[in-house]
């Protein structure tokens, strides 16, 4: 039978990730003390910037006859799929009930806080949630798994449940490791570079050659036997070294990014203040970078010759517009999520944290028509300076608890059961059940359970050791 050669025509769209586009991105991912350093990094490198005294921009307008410059849009578009341009994969929103709190932010996070942040926002049934717990207790600093699965299994076996499966722990286990960074729940090297090089577009040139390099020839790799893992590869010498430097940009540690603590001195990237009008919530002057075009070198570009050094300036001149006008749509885009998180929470601005409303990454994500990666990561080491302290945006996310008609934030409930410890009597401490009772006369119907992880959550011991303390 014979084969017909014909071509196809196919219509279709397809995001395409500019460099300038990219910058945007990268930019409004980084915290207010790494975005310092890579403007100051970019002063260094190019002439054509200069910090600016007061807060603003300056840019500096073409003439007719600049044609060398390519037209800067007004806005850059800086949603898209994160996954796009960055190997992790976005959490998805919350809506289960009970779901664990992250505390209160003041700071950079650690690995711990960050993944548990992470598991917030995963629609999980209870016993798929004590194993992630569990899960994330037995992470390393370098972000591996510690232990057997079926040691962890047997660690949360209780009085009041057996074991879970093992096949539940492997389940959990697999939607973690999707999480960021990475590579993260790894249990060995091995599993940490594979779990990378799958994250990878599945287009990315030699991708099969270094899975498989890294599933069965690492230990060659490590030896140096090239002549080996040409022959077994299929690779000619060129192409190996292409796969080796594929394996070489992974990270073998992907947890040692985040520190150890979560108490590292920050700056609020917004203020929220109360005015005559309201609540308002702007920018902190003091946490943005100003730049603006130097004068003197962009007048130098006005010259009509082509020499090398006058093309030289006009790239550096094009580079440091982008810049400026990507810092710019970073200022905007955290602006507008900040303002939409703050107007759903005015009631914690008022009244404290028992006030605080259920809150999910795509609640702001359709207001502001955004993907939900994209406001996790605006979300993520940005800080806003409110009249109850400094917290981490995505501090005013928290899961729901209860029926729509009857649902509380899980940050609420928390701060109710702190304020009825505090205010309980000293020789007769509340118990679990009574505190379930109490939160149910305010219409916070929670189950036992529930109050004990979120009392424990918060450090606070049990009835009866509270007795014997005091």
């Amino acid at each position: 039978m014979a084969l017909k050669a014909s071509l196809q025509l196919k219509i279709g769209t397809q995001l395409t990730m500019t460099p300038q586009l990219q910058q945007a991105i990268g930019l409004l991912q980084l915290s207010t003390l790494d975005l310092r350093q890579e403007v100051q990094q970019a002063l260094e490198a190019n002439p054509m910037l200069e910090l600016e005294d007061e807060f603003g921009e300056l840019q500096v307008k073409d003439s007719k006859d600049d044609d060398w410059a390519d037209e800067i849009p007004s806005e850059l578009t800086v949603d898209s799929d994160w996954s796009d341009t960055y190997q992790d994969l976005g959490t998805a929103p919350a809506g289960s009930a009970e779901a664990p709190d992250f505390e209160r932010q003041a700071s950079g996070q650690s690995l711990h806080g960050h993944l548990s942040w992470q598991l917030a926002l995963l629609d999980l049934n209870d016993n798929d949630r004590r194993i992630a717990e569990c899960l994330i207790d037995a992470v390393n600093g370098d972000g591996y798994l510690v232990g057997h699965l079926d040691d962890i299994a047997q660690g949360l076996a209780d009085d009041d449940a057996a074991a879970p499966p093992l096949q539940d722990v492997a389940s959990v286990l697999a939607r973690l490791q999707q999480f960021e960074p990475t590579g993260v729940f790894a249990r060995d090297l091995r599993e940490c570079l594979q779990l990378q090089l799958d994250s990878l577009p599945r287009d990315t040139p030699l991708l099969p050659q270094a899975g498989r390099l890294v599933r069965q020839f690492l230990e060659a790799l490590a030896s140096g036997d090239r002549r080996l893992l040409r022959r077994r590869l299929s690779l000619t010498e060129e192409q190996l070294d292409d796969v080796i430097e594929l394996i070489r940009g992974l990270d073998p540690r992907p947890g040692s990014q985040y520190g150890d603590s979560d108490n590292d001195y920050v700056i609020p990237d917004l203020v929220v203040r109360h005015t005559e009008e309201g609540w308002r919530v702007e920018l902190n002057p003091e946490a943005m970078p100003r730049l603006r075009i130097q004068p003197d070198y962009a007048a130098l570009i006005r010259r009509a010759d082509k020499s090398q050094d006058n093309q030289f300036l006009k790239d550096h001149l094009q580079e440091a517009r982008w810049l400026i006008k990507s810092l710019a749509s970073r200022n905007d885009t955290l602006l507008r999520v900040g303002r939409e998180i703050m107007e759903r929470q005015l009631d914690f601005l008022e009244q404290g944290e028992a006030a605080m409303k259920p809150l999910v990454l795509a609640d702001i994500a359709a207001k502001v028509e955004m993907h939900e990666s994209t406001i996790s990561r605006v979300t993520t080491q940005k800080f806003v300076h409110t009249p109850r302290g400094v917290f981490e945006l995505k501090y005013f996310f928290s899961s729901q608890v209860g029926q729509d008609g009857d649902a509380h934030s899980s940050t609420a409930i928390r701060a109710m059961i702190k304020s009825l410890i505090q205010q309980e009597p000293p020789r007769k401490p509340l118990s679990d059940s009574k505190l379930v009772e109490l939160l149910a006369e305010d219409g916070v119907n929670v189950a036992r359970r529930t109050v004990a992880k979120y009392r424990e959550a918060m450090n606070i011991p049990s009835s009866s050791e509270r007795k014997r303390l005091r």
